[in-house]
């Protein structure tokens, strides 16, 4: 599994997110307040509306269509309508940049 450039540092503020494509999938790089990165899937596993739309707060990404609730850290679904975890993956920070370890 290859480790792949997402995005700079820079790109992404604090308690905030961007989505990310790559290899025809979406994926959604979160940083959080403590300064750590995240990746998950990027569509809500509910009704495949992307999550780069919705709202970060403490450690949870809101979906922007039906209030879904995740935890950005596991991917675990926290609220209804979403009951399917999203996928999470490893990321790595280097010279500025944020890696994903993507399959």
């Amino acid at each position: 599994m290859p480790w792949v450039d997402a995005c700079a540092v820079d790109d992404v503020e604090e308690e905030d997110l961007i989505r990310w494509d790559h290899d025809g999938r979406t994926y959604l790089i979160v940083r959080s307040l403590d300064n750590e990165f995240y990746c998950t899937d990027g569509l809500c596993t509910h009704e495949q509306v992307h999550l780069s739309d919705g709202l970060v707060m403490d450690n949870e990404i809101e979906c922007p269509k039906h209030n879904g609730l995740f935890d950005y850290r596991t991917g675990k679904a926290l609220r209804a309508p979403v009951c399917e975890d999203l996928r999470t993956y490893e990321t790595r920070v280097g010279n500025g940049r944020v890696m994903v370890l993507v399959e």
